[in-house]
């Protein structure tokens, strides 16, 4: 079966340690007990999605300032264009930016597909003023993948999201980790079945459900709106992958989660 890992993020190798240590302190866990002690290099990533028999990835970063944003961008088509076909890339924003426009004419100059939001790290909600105005000036051009779903915050969980997905019906949105990173079934309730634009991935979310309640979660929203995703470095793909073809689903379910879906998406 072909396996398209469509949440996979990639650092330079010069920034890579402080990246993954920096990522592991803001949800306070610890990385080689509690999540993976990876580091998120562009070969490591390569290694590891190859021990897990991956076949395509799409990378993502987020900027947490505007000035970071043209500089990830470059980066993420880079590894792009240097992975021999294996790596596709969505790119970054920041509604902060001084030029937003212009960040969003060089992300698509660079043959970026789509765009990574962290709204927690990277400080902003989804609903705020100046991130409408950022998705009106894509105008549908772009995919968002976006970080949903933490009660710490009211940037990205669903209360934020249904205003976006309503104000944007032509623009896909991808709610990362089910829509609702550990408050997963809260996000599924409020979420699934609602929106013709919402598709979710899976990523970050075997660790804190059941297999049962997984799949629960996947049929609620429907085999068809459900992508395949590692979250590396917080997880070693490998496991991730296991995980996931150790689910109670059907083949055909399996298949739309694992390549389907994100093929169509992606135009692959």
């Amino acid at each position: 079966m072909r396996i398209l890992d469509f949440h996979c993020h990639v650092y330079p190798t010069a920034i890579a340690e402080r990246a993954a240590e920096s990522v592991a302190r803001f949800y306070h866990v610890h990385r080689g007990t509690e999540i993976a002690a990876l580091h998120g290099t562009f070969d490591e990533m390569l290694s590891h999605q190859k021990a897990a028999g991956i076949a395509k990835t799409l990378l993502c970063s987020a900027a947490t300032v505007p000035h970071q944003v043209q500089h990830i961008n470059e980066f993420l088509a880079r590894c792009a264009r240097e992975s021999d076909g294996q790596c596709l890339s969505f790119g970054t924003l920041h509604p902060d930016s001084p030029d937003v426009a212009g960040d969003i004419a060089h992300l698509l100059d660079l043959g970026l597909q789509g765009v990574k939001f962290h709204p927690d790290m990277q400080g902003f909600a989804m609903n705020a003023p100046k991130t409408m105005r950022l998705l009106e000036i894509a105008d549908g051009r772009l995919m968002f993948l976006i970080h949903t779903g933490d009660k710490r915050y009211r940037n990205a969980n669903p209360e934020q999201m249904q205003e976006v997905l309503a104000a944007f019906p032509n623009t896909t949105f991808i709610g990362a980790h089910m829509c609702g990173h550990m408050m997963w079934q809260e996000g599924t309730a409020q979420m699934a079945g609602k929106y013709e634009n919402l598709y979710v991935d899976m990523s970050s979310t075997l660790f804190g459900v059941t297999p049962e309640v997984c799949v629960q979660m996947i049929r609620a929203y429907g085999a068809d709106r459900v992508l395949f995703g590692t979250d590396y470095p917080m997880w070693d793909p490998v496991d991730e992958v296991r995980g996931f073809l150790a689910l109670p689903l059907t083949q055909q379910e399996r298949q739309r989660i694992a390549w389907d879906n994100a093929a169509r998406l992606l135009g692959l």
